[in-house]
């Protein structure tokens, strides 16, 4: 834990001190009424994070027969050849990751009725999952709980999309709309794309802000990033992360620095949660797809998620090769017809 720095004659502070205990006792008053969540918390889940130098999935996709690691989730690129993307979305699919406590913590906010709005970086649905009310939650680069077709947005059953994805050999989900036939995606904010409606018309709630807390997040992508900033002068906001990270210098910034699991657990104990914390994060094995069950004892997180990436980046590299081997004995295609896929070296960025 670090204390931010501030000048004797800025405004009387709200918290009491820069604590666990002083944050749960203003958490209990009649003084915090909406409790806004950033949150980018699924690596202690064992979902890889993207953009860790030399260990994150982009990191490790360099590797690959990619224009360029981050194609994965460029729409242009997802175009002409969908088999990446949905070799990852089969790693990455909801049903294989258990929510972690910190997911269940905002659960329990919520049924404290605390919780105003979740923002979140993360697109694999675990804040549902873990039962927090999708109208609470605002995902801010969208997320596999929806999918359409790319070109005339016809949303797609979820059934058969997931049916699809999970296959034995992938199949690649198309619109059903007879003259459409368009690539169907789910609803992922994909480089190329704009960020979702409702997120843009959520921003405008967090002047009613009375507590910000900032869970897992660098803090590094915009426009995510900026939502810090936008919460009343005097919102006592709190970073709970394992690095420093951002511009937490008001009166009442606090920081807690290290696991976000271990760290959200010391707060429920000083607001006497900590029973239903417990209640709740046992709930979510029920969110595991059959097979997906955990198996004693847990892997350490930070093994299990290399092993993840190292398992994905695989995949991927088959799935593209699969991809090379179809574009080779697929005929010249006929005047009107395009090919699905095309080599990966061929795209053009938009």
């Amino acid at each position: 834990m670090t204390k931010p720095g501030y000048a004797a004659d800025q405004h009387p502070r709200i918290l009491e001190g820069n604590d666990l205990k002083a944050l749960a006792k203003y958490m209990k008053s009649d003084s915090c009424r909406n409790v806004f969540l950033m949150a980018s918390v699924s690596t202690s889940a064992g979902i890889p994070d993207f953009r860790s130098p030399g260990t994150g999935l982009y990191a490790n996709l360099a590797r690959l027969n990619l224009p360029f690691p981050e194609a994965v989730f460029e729409i242009g690129f997802f175009k002409k050849n969908p088999i990446p993307f949905y070799t990852l979305a089969k790693e990455l699919y909801p049903g294989r990751f258990r929510p972690t406590p910190t997911h269940s913590f905002i659960t329990l906010l919520h049924s404290h009725s605390l919780l105003h709005t979740c923002f979140t970086q993360n697109i694999d649905t675990l804040e549902r999952r873990a039962g927090v009310p999708a109208h609470k939650i605002i995902e801010a680069h969208g997320s596999f709980a929806t999918q359409r077709c790319i070109d005339c947005k016809t949303p797609f059953d979820a059934e058969k999309i997931k049916k699809a994805v999970l296959s034995e050999e992938i199949e690649i989900p198309r619109c059903e709309r007879r003259r459409c036939k368009g690539l169907v995606k789910p609803d992922i904010v994909f480089f190329g794309e704009g960020l979702p409606d409702q997120f843009h018309r959520s921003i405008r709630n967090l002047r009613e802000a009375d507590l910000l807390i900032v869970l897992g997040t660098s803090l590094t992508v915009h426009p995510f990033a900026s939502l810090v900033d936008l919460v009343p002068n005097d919102c006592p906001r709190v970073l709970i992360n394992l690095d420093e990270v951002g511009d937490f210098n008001k009166p009442d910034d606090v920081l807690f620095l290290g696991k976000c699991d271990d760290i959200v657990r010391e707060l429920c104990k000083e607001l006497e949660w900590e029973e239903e914390l417990d209640a709740a994060w046992e709930k979510t094995k029920e969110s595991l797809e059959a097979g997906e069950k955990e198996s004693e004892p847990e892997p350490e997180p930070e093994e299990s998620t290399e092993d993840e990436v190292e398992k994905i980046t695989k995949n991927l590299e088959q799935g593209l090769k699969v991809s090379d081997e179809k574009d080779e004995k697929r005929p010249s295609s006929k005047s009107g017809q395009a090919s699905d896929l095309v080599e990966p070296d061929s795209v053009e960025e938009d």
